[in-house]
């Protein structure tokens, strides 16, 4: 191992264990996560919702779980429920879109003031 590659090591390994300063960037980076995190949550529990109900549209439809869990027209329930899920799933993203435009609106004076004073200094 020469020098340099022992230098890194020690030092990656020094940074573990001394107390890192909370900067304006820091600061900044958690407010932009702040106005991201709840439309992203949002848009992955709706998608896996809208995806699940879809594919037990299709399950009815494609395989004999119908008629074992007693549905008499599973072909017709299973594209409404289908159709309903695609439904779910086409709509996630305008939905996720206005949370996150509404959030950065609430967050944007505070988000540019805070970026102009990183940028002054």
């Amino acid at each position: 191992m020469n020098k340099n590659d022992k230098e890194f090591l020690v030092q990656k390994i020094r940074t573990q264990y001394t107390e890192k300063e909370n900067t304006q960037l820091d600061e900044l980076k958690a407010l932009d996560k702040k106005v991201k995190k709840p439309a992203n949550i949002f848009a992955w529990v709706f998608g896996i919702l809208g995806a699940i109900v879809m594919g037990a549209g299709m399950s009815l439809v494609m395989t004999d779980i119908g008629s074992t869990v007693g549905i008499e027209n599973a072909m017709f329930s299973g594209i409404v429920i289908g159709i309903f899920g695609l439904i779910i799933v086409c709509i996630n993203y305008p939905i996720y879109k206005s949370i996150l435009n509404s959030r950065r609106k609430k967050y944007a004076d505070e988000i540019i003031k805070m970026s102009d004073k990183i940028m002054r200094n």
